[in-house]
């Protein structure tokens, strides 16, 4: 029984809701939660439109009145009437219009507090009870590892001043050594956006050999790239771009057809390569495979997962709190004590798909029960494969007889086996 997964539980109690529901469910949750904000936002942009047209218009209003009053002061001749009035009036509407965008503004303040309100009718306010504080290591050991996380994927991101601010307020000493592939990788990339190919030439053909090991073509597909840049050159650059295709030569073998799509290019290179049968030779999208080809290839070889592991993490959490919260509550509604108490296991099975699919591992076909570094899978002389737990209680007088085959056989002949 063997599969694939990246959380898996011990197949124990009443399964919750099928994960499709939960996840619809949360989704309507966050709907409801972003129309209140979408109101929200609405609102701000309305009364940001009617502040500005009012004091446009108020400013318009007591400009005029300045140059009234500054025409009579310079005549000479004394405040009339109709100034007087005209004044007071001029009073009363800044203080009128001031009331009104303050009463307009108190509004928004009400829908704002809607969608708190929104916030905490659809959401948890504290999503920290839904594991046990037993289940984890120290606090400190925690904030340890969190810190750490953060920092790699500060690195990884190539926010690189980030980090190192992180690193020196949370006190969290990192080995140059960790840091180095990371900057590494980040001059490349950043030369790679940039359409600088040599940076990332000059390290594929140092870690040639390893790269081949990985069957990787990241050093052929950076020649090529660099080929057809010389093709886009026009005839101007042909006598290069064919001094140039000697590098394809060790690469022959495994990449005859694309060797032989270039060369033929060549041939409408006076007429416009963007006007041939190979104009997409000249597709920009090259450039943003090149990159992703190379952090992968890269991260492979310098023994680097491509997603950082706190996003690996968030995104798996985004999947699997909703089901723990279901689990939770249906465990304190039983009173079903002891049920999760693991730390390396989660009390149900949560899928999370296939591109959370890491490694293999191995469930007990007799106790149905994931294995684990504490109770291994037993490969029998038979060939046969149970857990160390199952085998313990099939031994009947110092013999075990195989669930799968009469073989009788000593327990002590068993293997522990690693996938």
């Amino acid at each position: 029984m063997l599969s694939q997964r990246s959380v898996f539980g011990k197949g124990e109690g009443e399964p919750c809701k099928d994960l499709t529901q939960v996840v619809g469910t949360e989704m309507e949750q966050c709907a409801c939660v972003e129309r209140e904000l979408d109101k929200v936002l609405q609102k701000f942009l309305s009364y940001g439109q009617h502040c500005e047209k009012s004091l446009e218009e108020l400013l318009h209003y007591v400009s005029q009145l300045r140059e009234e009053l500054t025409s009579a002061a310079l005549q000479g001749t004394p405040l009339s009437a109709t100034l007087s009035v005209v004044m007071s009036q001029c009073c009363r509407k800044i203080k009128d219009t001031v009331q009104k965008l303050a009463s307009d503004h108190k509004d928004i303040h009400s829908s704002v507090s809607r969608v708190g309100k929104a916030i905490d009718r659809n959401f948890d306010a504290e999503i920290c009870g839904v594991v046990s504080d037993t289940v984890w290591d120290s606090r400190e050991k925690q904030q340890q590892i969190l810190q750490m996380a953060i920092v790699e994927h500060l690195y990884q991101q190539g926010m690189l001043n980030v980090a190192e601010e992180l690193c020196q307020e949370s006190t969290l000493n990192v080995d140059l050594d960790f840091k180095q592939p990371f900057l590494e990788l980040n001059r490349i990339l950043e030369a790679l956006h940039e359409q600088d190919l040599r940076p990332a030439l000059d390290w594929a053909i140092s870690n040639r050999q390893r790269l081949l090991e990985l069957n990787s073509s990241l050093e052929f597909k950076l020649h090529r790239l660099h080929f057809i840049r010389l093709l886009a050159g026009g005839p101007e650059k042909q006598l290069e771009a064919l001094n140039y295709a000697r590098h394809f030569q060790p690469f022959a073998r495994l990449h005859q057809r694309e060797i032989q799509v270039m060369m033929g290019s060549l041939v409408y290179l006076r007429l416009g390569i963007e006007k041939s049968p190979y104009c997409h030779l000249l597709d920009n999208s090259h450039w943003a495979e090149i990159c992703e080809t190379f952090t992968r290839d890269a991260c492979a070889l310098l023994g680097l997962s491509v997603e950082s592991p706190l996003s690996v993490s968030f995104a798996s959490g985004c999947v699997a709190l909703p089901v723990l919260m279901n689990i939770k509550a249906v465990i304190e509604q039983r009173q079903c004590t002891g049920v999760w108490s693991h730390k390396d296991e989660l009390p149900i099975e949560i899928e999370l798909g296939m591109k959370c699919w890491y490694h293999s591992v191995f469930a007990c076909p007799i106790l149905r029960q994931q294995t684990s570094d504490s109770n291994p899978p037993i490969k029998l002389i038979c060939g046969h494969v149970i857990s160390r737990d199952a085998l313990n209680k099939l031994i009947n007088g110092g013999k075990l007889k195989c669930p799968y085959c009469p073989m009788e056989q000593n327990p002590a002949d068993g293997k522990r086996i690693i996938f």
